[in-house]
């Protein structure tokens, strides 16, 4: 019975794992900022619950994504950009549902938070 039991709960948590969205690829985006509208472009790439990759933005140009996680339909990663001289960690937090992406973004030093939602390019 102890056999059958600890069977049960490992093919549950190899159930929970294997159901994290697979978000490996191109997606396309367009947040409104205060500084006006920002096109995206993010490249992921996804390894269990390890995402990594790159983005890219007209106004901001490349950058690396950091500390990526994905956890079931739930994603998080930060992104270092410079504007103006100045560089500052980006914090991405984001739902996927399907082929799209919501994300809430987090810009320090203005205590503002930006909706920014991507769609899967390929």
């Amino acid at each position: 019975m102890r056999h059958l039991l600890l069977s049960i709960a490992l093919l549950t948590l190899g159930a929970v794992t294997a159901s994290a969205a697979d978000i490996s690829g191109t997606w396309k985006g367009t947040a409104q900022t205060p500084a006006g509208p920002v096109e995206r472009t993010f490249t992921f790439k996804v390894d269990g619950n390890k995402l990594t990759g790159d983005t890219t933005s007209d106004m901001f140009g490349k950058s690396t994504i950091e500390d990526g996680k994905i956890d079931g339909d739930n994603i998080s990663f930060s992104i270092t950009v410079s504007f103006q001289g100045n560089d500052g960690k980006i914090s991405y937090k984001g739902k996927v549902e399907g082929d799209t992406i919501k994300f809430t973004v987090e810009i320090p030093g203005v205590d503002q938070t930006v909706d920014y939602t991507a769609k899967r390019v390929t």
